[in-house]
């Protein structure tokens, strides 16, 4: 019997759009597809559009209670984050519209990245629950990044426009600026150990960060594990000469990147610092607690996607 549960029509659907989205998104033209293939008869759609985090959440809420029973999400991966968040653990379910630089959730997904195909998708998908990372309490959906991988998202927020190519200036220009710290860490309650110069230091629910960087290759939506991922500072040369493995699916096999499955994880660090959970930075103590609460999120997934779950 196939694990995916076929998605009725949806009753009543509520759409949230952030017209700030990324270069060429088009709120008039989501409406159009919208109505192309989710109007109908016994079908309500309400289309809200999110001014900035606290609305989209006040709007999601509010449609809730009202009854919705799917929630379509066109944005990047930290709208996605926010919204989530709200329908972890609700009967309704999540559907995203890839609207960001990275869409990382969309990509592990085989969500279209085009969006008249995207919303053609959803509207005959399938439904099913995945996994969702908690990190001292907040939940992330794709990746937790406590290192290098957190310092972008400070780098690459401070750029007044959107898309890859200034998520590479912030990378690299946060790759001079930064200095590792050493990580302690406990896997599923086990013994501590220390990397001493940890410059990657991702958990990663999902297989990618995004635009195609697939960080964690064999990472499911819904096995209950994670995927820690460690690059030492010392390895981090070897890494970059073979950067093509990060968007092949092959990075994973470098000797020098660490992989780790875990059900939990305990991070102790020297100093606070920041952290990214979906591409989002977040104030952290010196000490972060990573848990998992199996299949708590229903998403919509394209039925030609297969790939990602176990």
């Amino acid at each position: 019997m196939s694990p995916f549960r076929p998605l009725a029509a949806p009753r009543k659907t509520l759409v949230l759009a952030n017209p700030k989205s990324g270069p060429g998104f088009s709120v008039d033209a989501l409406w159009r597809a919208i109505d192309d293939h989710f109007g109908g008869p016994g079908r309500e759609v309400l289309r809200e559009v999110s001014r900035d985090v606290d609305d989209g959440r006040r709007k999601t809420e509010q449609a809730l209670r009202d009854g919705v029973d799917t929630v379509l999400v066109a944005g990047g991966d930290g709208m996605v984050n926010s919204i989530g968040a709200i329908l972890a653990g609700t009967p309704a379910a999540l559907g995203v519209i890839p609207a960001g630089s990275g869409n990382g959730f969309a990509r592990h997904f085989g969500i279209p990245l085009a969006l008249p195909a995207a919303v053609a998708a959803l509207a005959c998908a399938d439904r099913r629950a995945i996994d969702v990372g908690l990190a001292n309490g907040r939940p992330f959906f794709v990746t937790c990044g406590m290192a290098w991988d957190a310092a972008i998202a400070r780098g690459f927020a401070a750029f007044p426009f959107r898309g890859i190519l200034p998520y590479v200036f912030a990378a690299a220009a946060e790759l001079v600026a930064y200095v590792p710290q050493p990580v302690a860490v406990s896997l599923d309650g086990g013994p501590w150990q220390t990397f001493a110069e940890p410059v990657i230091f991702t958990v990663a629910n999902l297989t990618q960060y995004g635009g195609g960087a697939r960080i964690a290759p064999r990472a499911q939506a819904d096995d209950g594990l994670m995927e820690m991922v460690v690059v030492l500072r010392s390895d981090l040369p070897v890494v970059l000469m073979n950067l093509g493995r990060l968007f092949n699916g092959t990075l994973d096999r470098l000797p020098q990147v660490r992989t780790h499955r875990c059900r939990t994880l305990d991070v102790r660090r020297e100093t606070a610092a920041p952290i990214q959970l979906d591409g989002e930075l977040v104030p952290a103590g010196r000490e972060v607690e990573i848990r998992l609460r199996p299949r708590a999120l229903e998403v919509l997934v394209p039925r030609a996607a297969g790939a990602g779950f176990t």
